[in-house]
């Protein structure tokens, strides 16, 4: 079998998903544009092959012809990282691989109204929303549905350019100063996120599931720099229910999926009750972050290997079971605590499972220091929230 995997060395830990393939036989052929890669990244690799950008397309193309004229069919492209999702899609369009969606299905993955119609379809019910086109668009809308109003660009990475907007006039000032992009209008959902991450085989049964809950919305870690938290758990049955029905409207084959919703913290009329859950956000890659790592902690599990296994052998081998909580706390620099990484240290020192500075260019979504931390129970999930996140001003 041979794999192409696109960008091996980013994010730093993602060279596990190479490394799995690789101890398996599988011939896993980088491209990058890191001129240097270190020896734990080149030694999952068959080959590695660099180039100026990644972002030249006709530079990728000659290295995957390159890559079939040394090594024969290419089975696989990949790259588990959402920025070179149409990359690989137009790769596989090019040169026939049908295993992984092609550019016009990826649409469908990577564009916030479209995702909604693929939620829609699996009976899950989403936010109102429009896409604006001009400003007299984004005032009806804001007038239909009522203040505030979140706007995110309607294909876009991450919560980059993503507002909460409060009144007519922050609408003025948002079109003014807007990037060049179409934007997606939607209603305030008061609620907090919850995530269905896992791994299908080549039918879209899911081999592995697992759930993220988001207390602080990454929107507002980014534009109110607050202090980043995700908690690793189990997913509850709707969750699991729902996330099934959405892998069966996507090409979701042999697939990390990230999924994203809200559970409702508030009735909504015409949308829901309390507990329930909304449609968010697809993915189809691997969830960022420290989530890979945090599933593994959390099911004492190896979700890299599970991945390689659906690859190969269309197989899970691995018995996963949940067992701890485990939760990445990001804190932020721009933050007065009322402790220090060294308390943190002293007092959960069996419980810290990894520790770590995070690149300033990621910063914003995940903390500028950030913890992971294992916990037996909810009882000590939240002592260690409370403790963690306390502030000098006493609030948590």
């Amino acid at each position: 079998m041979n794999v192409i995997f696109l960008s091996p060395h980013f994010p730093t830990h993602f060279y596990q998903f190479c490394n799995r393939l690789k101890v398996r036989g599988v011939n896993v052929l980088g491209i990058g544009d890191a001129s240097y890669i270190n020896e734990t990244v080149q030694n999952s690799l068959t080959e590695y092959q660099y180039i100026s950008s990644l972002e030249d397309y006709d530079q990728v193309m000659r290295k995957v012809a390159y890559y079939i004229y040394h090594y024969g069919r290419i089975d696989y492209i990949e790259s588990q990282n959402e920025y070179w999702l149409e990359l690989e899609a137009k790769l596989r369009d090019d040169f026939h691989i049908t295993t992984g969606p092609g550019y016009n299905t990826l649409k469908y993955m990577n564009h916030k109204s479209l995702m909604k119609e693929a939620y829609q379809r699996a009976n899950i019910l989403t936010a109102r929303y429009k896409l604006i086109e001009n400003i007299d668009d984004a005032l009806e809308f804001a007038s239909d549905v009522g203040y505030p109003v979140i706007v995110k660009p309607d294909h876009g990475v991450g919560a980059n350019h993503t507002y909460k907007l409060h009144n007519d006039d922050e609408i003025l000032h948002f079109w003014q100063h807007k990037p060049d992009l179409l934007f997606i209008e939607e209603e305030v959902v008061k609620g907090h996120v919850e995530t269905f991450d896992g791994i299908t085989d080549s039918h879209k049964n899911v081999l592995f599931a697992s759930s993220q809950v988001l207390p602080v919305s990454l929107m507002d870690a980014v534009n109110l720099d607050n202090d980043v938290v995700s908690i690793g758990q189990a997913p509850t049955k709707d969750l699991y229910d729902a996330g099934c029905r959405l892998l069966n409207e996507l090409d979701s084959r042999n697939k990390f999926f990230h999924f994203e919703f809200f559970r409702l913290d508030d009735d909504k009329d015409g949308l829901g009750l309390k507990g329930d859950i909304v449609g968010l956000e697809v993915n189809m890659r691997a969830p960022g972050g420290y989530i890979t790592d945090k599933m593994n902690y959390s099911f004492d599990s190896d979700v890299y290997t599970i991945w390689a296994d659906s690859l190969i052998y269309d197989k899970c081998f691995m018995q996963s079971e949940f067992k701890h909580y485990v939760t990445h706390f990001g804190r932020k620099n721009s933050i007065n605590y009322a402790y220090s990484n060294q308390d943190i240290r002293n007092k959960f020192a069996s419980k810290i499972i990894q520790e770590s500075d995070v690149d300033q260019a990621l910063a914003a979504e995940m903390g500028n220091h950030a913890f992971l931390v294992r916990a037996d129970n909810k009882d000590e999930l939240d002592k260690q929230i409370n403790y963690i996140l306390k502030r000098r001003d006493n609030n948590e």
